[in-house]
């Protein structure tokens, strides 16, 4: 698959992870540790009410569906959430897989773009074949636009993790991980696209 057939079809990427489940599954496992926390002040409890509420999604997604892998990603997402938090007993460390996610991804995007090897690039590359030099510049467009979100996302949530602000950092973390890695793969979808067509004769 080149790169024009990529544009074509934005909405590949994001069905192949499991689509609107998947993201729901993780920001409702969020959701469901927080309010369960206020409710309970257990640690333990709300880890468990979280990962329940995901695994019986999972099931009722690999009977209805048969997505298994993606069923197992919204599990393996919350297990280990779960099991930081259920294990230290400290309720702001259900996010820390978030949070930690957030500070390698501005290593690895940063690092990609300090090489002139950008990751977007790399990807495409070994996924769809694309290695056209003439995309360069978009694909460090790409890759500049998931390092500012990797960035921004570790001055928010590192602050409130280190000083243990948990309804802020639930609030945070769920809108800065997945739903913000969303946001960036449509304006690289719009980058793409924007420098792949034609220019217009006037």
């Amino acid at each position: 698959m080149n790169l024009a057939a990529l544009i074509a079809k934005p909405s590949s990427l994001f069905a192949a992870m499991g689509g609107w489940h998947t993201l729901g599954e993780v920001i409702a496992s969020r959701a469901l540790f927080l309010i369960a926390y206020l409710l309970t002040g257990r640690v333990l409890t709300a880890a468990l009410v979280a990962a329940g509420g995901v695994v019986i999604s999972a099931l009722v997604r690999v009977f209805a569906d048969r997505r298994y892998w993606q069923a197992a990603l919204s599990l393996v997402t919350v297990a280990v959430s779960a099991a930081l938090a259920g294990g230290t007993g400290h309720s702001v460390d259900f996010y820390l897989p978030g949070v930690v996610t957030n500070v390698a991804g501005a290593a690895v995007f940063g690092g990609s773009l300090l090489l002139r090897r950008p990751l977007i690039g790399v990807v495409l590359a070994r996924t769809h074949g694309e290695r056209d030099r003439a995309h360069g510049r978009r694909y460090e467009l790409c890759t500049a636009v998931f390092l500012a979100k990797f960035c921004f996302a570790t001055a928010v949530l590192l602050p409130l993790y280190l000083t243990g602000r948990l309804v802020a950092l639930g609030i945070a973390e769920t809108l800065l991980t997945l739903p913000a890695l969303g946001v960036c793969g449509y304006l690289s979808w719009r980058i793409l696209r924007t420098h792949d067509q034609p220019a217009r004769c006037v």
